[in-house]
């Protein structure tokens, strides 16, 4: 049989609560440690005073192919707590020509839709979507922009875009291994899975309350300000984990029980010594506006030649994301609304010019650089101790670092642990 030791997860972020998850769901005790008051990480909700709202740090699009977060969420039986379109929509505006057009994936796995120029992206020819097959064939030290035709329309209006939300590095830096799979994944599937799901009540709602409340229905141990401030090894195992004050000062590990990091890199490095891990960061910014009407439904706005990237709308309040956003993160929040307001203004067409309540969040570490130098020191799952497991979007998981890859590697985490359990 399998002996049954604890596992100490450190981080409650959704990489934690997925290793967590799966491992209580098997009958593993758990004990959760996070150092902010609550879990989410970097997705999380708050009631903002101004807007008088509950709104989200950040917004997250996901799609129905994404099959790590899916299990997750049937797991903790959130499921049906995201929204979408019926079918795959993806709504773009050029805001300096004007066009507005849809993207509508077909259900088949060979796109031949591409096929009728009245469902293209404006301007684009059948053959210039082929240099999608250039990043399939990528080296790994290539990046997207040395994979497609910088030029062309289709990489202003679609592979501009697309891989700056999907890596928040600009395609002339992003590694073109980490956009492939997304495609892989989602379009290369058809479109059942790439339909775009939204958190319908905000993502605390959706991935971070369910999750604990399944935890502490299996009686795992969830603490929050506490802080790990060292881990103890004897060679070859951890033994001992310390928390700042204001939590536990040591936890005493048995021979049977593990431990998995799901904290940022920086952290994690400074924990264990002569861990590899990226380096460089990304900012995002987000701004909120609530409007002075509900919109018509929940969706989605991809924007063309704006500082915005996308519009996400819910009730009365439109949220914009700005990804690869280092250079506007330095700016005033003031400045940053008053910038970005006329492109929701445009993309909404809403006749309101005043600028309305605002609130702006900046993530300066949001990701890390996903260029293809950082990505080779991505380290993976298992580490050098034999109960010390890593988890994280930041870890080698094959996906850029998104949701899905934080969800992801938390099963990884848990697989690998049970993998490497003892038997007697």
């Amino acid at each position: 049989m399998t002996l049954i030791g604890r596992v100490h997860i450190v981080g409650g972020g959704l990489a934690g609560l997925a290793a967590a998850v799966e491992l209580a769901a098997a009958g593993r005790p758990v004990s959760l440690y996070e150092q902010a008051g609550q879990a989410g990480g970097r997705c999380r909700s708050f009631f903002d005073e101004t807007l008088q709202r509950t709104i989200d740090n950040g917004n997250h699009l996901v799609l129905s192919g994404n099959t790590s977060l899916m299990r997750y969420l049937r797991r903790i039986g959130a499921e049906d707590r995201l929204s979408g379109p019926a079918q795959a929509a993806f709504p773009f505006v050029d805001l300096q020509t004007g066009e507005r057009w849809t993207v509508r994936p077909g259900a088949g796995v060979f796109p031949w839709w591409l096929l009728s120029a009245e469902r293209r992206i404006p301007g684009t020819r059948f053959r210039d979507y082929l240099g999608a097959i250039r990043l399939a064939l990528a080296g790994p030290d290539r990046t997207v922009a040395d994979c497609l035709d910088d030029g062309s329309a289709l990489y202003r209006r679609f592979w501009e875009p697309l891989a700056v939300s999907v890596l928040n590095t600009p395609p002339s830096e992003g590694s073109a291994n980490l956009l492939w799979p997304v495609l892989r994944e989602t379009f290369g599937r058809g479109e059942a899975a790439c339909r775009p799901r939204m958190a319908t009540r905000g993502l605390a709602d959706t991935l971070v309350d369910p999750a604990l409340a399944f935890l502490r229905g299996r009686q795992a141990d969830v603490r929050f300000h506490t802080r790990l401030r060292d881990v103890e090894t004897d060679g070859e195992r951890v033994r001992r984990l310390g928390f700042a004050p204001g939590g536990e000062s040591r936890v005493d590990l048995g021979d049977d029980d593990a431990v998995i990091l799901a904290v940022p890199p920086w952290a994690a490095a400074g924990l264990r010594s002569g861990l590899q891990v990226p380096q460089e960061s990304r900012a995002i910014v987000n701004a909120h506006f609530r409007l002075s009407r509900p919109v018509s439904s929940a969706g989605i706005v991809g924007l063309i030649g704006a500082s915005a990237h996308w519009i996400f709308t819910r009730d009365d309040v439109a949220s914009v994301t700005i990804s690869a956003a280092d250079d506007l993160a330095v700016e005033g929040n003031e400045a940053i609304a008053l910038r970005l307001w006329p492109e929701v203004r445009q993309a909404l067409q809403l006749s309101e010019e005043a600028l309305p309540p605002w609130r702006v969040i900046k993530e300066k570490r949001a990701t890390f650089a996903q260029t293809p130098a950082e990505v080779r020191r991505r380290p993976g799952c298992v580490t050098t101790l034999k109960n010390l497991f890593l988890a994280g979007d930041w870890t080698a998981t094959g996906l850029p670092a998104t949701i899905e890859g934080s969800v992801r590697s938390g099963h990884t985490a848990a697989s690998r642990l049970f993998a490497t359990a003892p038997s007697a």
